[in-house]
C-alpha cells in the first residue's frame, strides 16, 4: 500500500479489519470499504490542494451569506450559479454593486463550490492580474502565463473597478478575455456600472470590445444596499455600548 501510495487504506486498514471482524462483514463489503476510504481521502486531499492554489482571500461558502440582510441579493439566482451549470456552458458571471454588498463573498462562494466539484480555480485581484501579465510580458514569458490561465475552467477577477489602464495593460486583459471566450468561464466583480467601463480603459471603443465578449454568454447580477462591513461595524459598536 505504501508503494502504491494508498495513503488512506494504509492508515485505516487495521481499524477496518477490527470493524469487519466485530460485525461479521463479508469480504466484498470489506473491500468496498477499503476502496471507499481511499477514494474519500484522495478527493479530500485534491480539494484541499485546489483550495490552496485558488488563492481565495476567505473561505466563505454560499451557505454563509446573510441573504436576509440585503434584499437585493437574488438567492435563487446565486444558488443556481452555485450548481455550476454556467461552467460547463463556458458562460461568464458579472457581479456589479457598491463596495461591501457581498460581490466578493458570492464570487468566493461559487469558486469554493467549483473547487469542491474538482475544478481548478484562480481568484485574483484585477490590478494584481494586469500587473502580473505586464511583468511576464517584459520578462518574455507572457505566452506561458496565458497558457496557464487558459487551462483554468474558472478565473475569478475581483475588483475590476477604478484601474486606469494604459494601452498595453488594456491589450493584455483583452487577450485573457478573448482567449476564454466561449471556452471557459470568468467571474468578475466590479463597482462600476457597465455604462462607465470606459473610465477604466483608454476609451469607449476598448470598453465595448471587452464588454461584447464578456456579456455575450453572461449572467449579470446587480446588487444594491448597505455594506456588510458597515453592518459589522455597527454591530460591534452596539455590542460595546
Amino acid at each position: 500500500m505504501k508503494r502504491f501510495k494508498l495513503v488512506d487504506m494504509r492508515e485505516q486498514y487495521q481499524d477496518l479489519i477490527l470493524e469487519a471482524e466485530s460485525s461479521s462483514m463479508d469480504y466484498e463489503t470489506f473491500l468496498v470499504r477499503l476502496l471507499a476510504a481511499e477514494e474519500e481521502g484522495k478527493i479530500r486531499r485534491r480539494t484541499e490542494k485546489l483550495r490552496r492554489e485558488a488563492g481565495f482571500e476567505s473561505e466563505t461558502r454560499l451557505e454563509d451569506i446573510d441573504y436576509g440582510f440585503n434584499q437585493s441579493l437574488d438567492q435563487d439566482k446565486i444558488m443556481e450559479l452555485g450548481r455550476l451549470d454556467f461552467l460547463d456552458a463556458g458562460e461568464n458571471v458579472i457581479l456589479i454593486g457598491p463596495p461591501g454588498v457581498g460581490k466578493s463573498m458570492i464570487a468566493t462562494g461559487i469558486g469554493m463550490r467549483a473547487v469542491s466539484a474538482g475544478y481548478k480555480v484562480l481568484f485574483v485581484n484585477a490590478k494584481d492580474l494586469v500587473d502580473r501579465l505586464y511583468e511576464r510580458m517584459q520578462e518574455g514569458t507572457l505566452r506561458e502565463m496565458l497558457e496557464e490561465l487558459g487551462r483554468l475552467p474558472l478565473l475569478i477577477v475581483d475588483e475590476l473597478s477604478y484601474i486606469k489602464m494604459d494601452r498595453e495593460r488594456e491589450s493584455l486583459l483583452f487577450q485573457v478575455i478573448r482567449q476564454r471566450y466561449e471556452k471557459s468561464s470568468l467571474i468578475i466583480t466590479t463597482n462600476l456600472p457597465m455604462g462607465r467601463w470606459d473610465e477604466m480603459f483608454t476609451g469607449r471603443l476598448a470598453a465595448t470590445a471587452i464588454l461584447d465578449r464578456l456579456v455575450h454568454h453572461c449572467h449579470i447580477l446587480s446588487i444594491t444596499g448597505d455594506s456588510y462591513r458597515v453592518k459589522g461595524s455597527k454591530q460591534s459598536v452596539k455590542g460595546k455600548v
